[in-house]
């Protein structure tokens, strides 16, 4: 017969499901400390994720008052019981933490505790967190209580799922790292061939319109004016550029709200008419809608750097449980056929990789002359 009667598998299974729904590493360390210290009946809970200096680079606690946490001050540092838990990989059930040898007192405004029950969480053979709980809640009026083998294996449970969500954070944050890299290294391309480009011929103008002021001031007008309409351009290039390059504000002003600003934006800044509708979707979940911004601004980016369309429409549609994402122009297009075999071309494998990195997906339509329609579909939920 199971330990656990079918409400506390519910909630195991509860607590499994919420670890692993969080990418944000903050997230998951929040997500892993509270379910521990709900599922195990803890008066604390805390989760330390240790540096290459001895102390901690992040550590989360549950139980403790934003206020309290203030008053006790800086992190805490790897000893004592920490210290053996991370180093010696060993879990660590204690009856009163105080009473251990290890034991090395705490700061002033410390709550206090004393059972204590600790496991680190490993990745192989790589210590990559460290869980304990402290002052398991007893039932009973009189008496004493702490904890027992079984929270040993519910906690040992929990350590091996927490690895699995602390690893994929941890790789979600290197590829987003990856990421902002290649959109840094795409706009620095961009900057040089447009700009850059703009520039040149803008001082290769202003040159000419010096040589000609005395001899042929008409022909020095005309030039001048050319300047004029280079540095509106370059302008024009730099704002958009800029518009890409500063972070946009999902977390404050959702998906929805940011498109509709930058396609404002470029709308300004280039000469094709770019617009957008929405409907139906109100917010997704933030990796979701961080990939439909990436995959958006790079359709956009070709549309109106490469296509020569007079007209670039977006629009994001809720269909039932699917919220889609259409970039349209009218511009030359291409062989969509001959792109899939032909590889790496705009962006698309870049683009199609997004999609599925959500459980979306991304469609292509174009024909030569006839212009282009990329479509990401990711689930609502």
């Amino acid at each position: 017969m199971s330990p656990h009667p079918p409400s506390g598998l519910a909630a195991v299974s509860a607590a499994l499901l919420a670890m692993n729904r969080h990418l944000d590493m903050r997230d998951v360390l929040k997500t892993i400390v509270a379910s521990a210290r709900e599922l195990l009946d803890a008066e604390y809970a805390a989760l330390g994720v240790p540096d290459d200096h001895g102390g901690f680079a992040q550590f989360v606690v549950d139980g403790v008052s934003d206020e309290q946490w203030k008053a006790i001050g800086p992190l805490p540092r790897q000893h004592g019981v920490l210290a053996a838990m991370l180093h010696q990989a060993k879990l660590e059930r204690l009856a009163d933490v105080r009473e251990d040898p290890r034991f090395e007192g705490w700061p002033d405004a410390h709550p206090d505790m004393s059972d204590f029950l600790g496991l680190p969480i490993q990745d192989g053979d790589e210590t990559i967190g460290a869980l304990f709980l402290a002052n398991k809640r007893c039932p009973k009026p009189a008496g004493t209580c702490g904890f027992t083998a079984e929270d040993e294996e519910l906690l040992s449970i929990l350590a091996q799922h927490a690895a699995i969500a602390l690893t994929n954070a941890r790789l979600y944050e290197r590829s987003r790292e990856l990421t902002i890299a290649e959109e840094r290294s795409r706009l620095a391309h961009e900057l040089h061939d447009a700009v850059s480009q703009k520039l040149f011929s803008l001082r290769l103008t202003a040159q000419a319109a010096a040589a000609l002021v005395d001899r042929d001031p008409a022909r020095a007008k005309d030039e001048l004016q050319r300047v004029a309409a280079l540095a509106a351009e370059a302008v024009d290039e730099l704002r958009a550029a800029v518009v890409e390059l500063r972070p946009a504000a999902l977390d404050e002003d959702g998906l929805v709200a940011t498109l509709r600003t930058q396609i404002q934006v470029l709308d300004r800044a280039h000469t094709a008419r770019v617009t957008f509708e929405s409907a139906g979707v109100r917010a997704l979940p933030a990796t979701r809608e961080e990939a439909m911004l990436r995959v958006s601004q790079e359709a956009l980016h070709n549309a109106l750097r490469h296509s020569g369309a007079a007209h670039v429409a977006v629009s994001l549609i809720r269909h039932g449980a699917t919220a889609a994402l259409r970039i349209r122009d009218d511009g030359s297009g291409f062989d969509a056929a001959a792109v899939r075999h032909a590889g790496r071309h705009l962006g698309l494998v870049s683009m199609r990789h997004r999609a599925g990195s959500v459980g979306g997906k991304l469609t292509v339509a174009s024909e030569p002359g006839k212009g282009t329609t990329i479509t990401m579909e990711v689930p609502c939920g």
